[in-house]
């Protein structure tokens, strides 16, 4: 276990105490000598970490305390730039450079011993094609989605059929290699998925659309399952 993996371990362990913990049950549970602990529980006090407690007492972490939010494992940061490498393969532009600038980010900031798990990380993403060119702007759609606006699309069916819709934007649903909108459309007073790339343009409008976004997902989810409703 890295030394950075181990700090992290010892603040979840007392965290989740309610009674001072031993610098013996510590060392036990990380299968580590008594002298690591003592070094590790040095170098949180000196990262000002609120622990009490010395060496035969027990320590304790006072209560309130909230992690640095970039204090992670070395799994929880593979997971991350694997997360943020598959965006960076399969969305629009837009989204696809904040996934670049997200694992940049974190390379910046995590200590060098857990570098090259974000710049040489060992869980790729293998793209099996690519997505058609969106011929709208993706941060609108987000931004849609987002401040629950409603939405008109200029919309070409598979058959070639254009039509003009207005929607309430719930989320975009990524399958294989196809994304999806999904909303309700008020055109066809329904639930419908919209493919990105039959998108011929879109507009955000003013207003926004009644009720709650999680509320409609449920009831999205429900509609599904009771229609046994497939992607298009």
């Amino acid at each position: 276990m890295r030394r950075t993996e181990r700090l992290f371990q010892i603040i979840q362990i007392l965290r989740a105490s309610r009674h001072p913990v031993t610098g013996r049950a510590l060392a036990d549970e990380l299968e580590v000598s008594l002298r690591t602990l003592y070094r590790d529980m040095a170098e949180l006090m000196a990262q000002r970490v609120p622990i009490t407690g010395e060496a035969g007492t027990g320590y304790v972490l006072e209560q309130g305390y909230d992690m640095p939010p970039l204090m992670l494992t070395a799994d929880e940061l593979e997971a991350a730039a694997l997360g943020a490498a598959w965006v960076a393969a399969q969305s629009d532009p837009s989204l696809a450079r904040a996934a670049r600038d997200l694992v940049s980010k974190l390379a910046e900031v995590i200590p060098d011993e857990l570098r090259p798990i974000v710049l040489d990380a060992g869980s790729v993403p293998v793209p099996v094609g690519r997505f058609e060119a969106d011929q709208y702007n993706g941060a609108e759609l987000r931004r849609a989605i987002r401040e629950r606006k409603r939405l008109e699309l200029a919309y070409e069916d598979r058959s070639g059929q254009a039509s003009q819709r207005v929607i309430w934007p719930l989320m975009i649903a990524y399958l294989d290699n196809t994304r999806y909108i999904v909303g309700w459309c008020e055109t066809r007073a329904g639930f419908r998925h919209f493919r990105t790339d039959r998108v011929r343009g879109l507009e955000v409008l003013a207003e926004t659309y009644p009720g709650r976004r999680s509320n409609l997902i449920r009831d999205w989810e429900a509609d599904r399952q009771a229609k046994g409703t497939r992607y298009q």
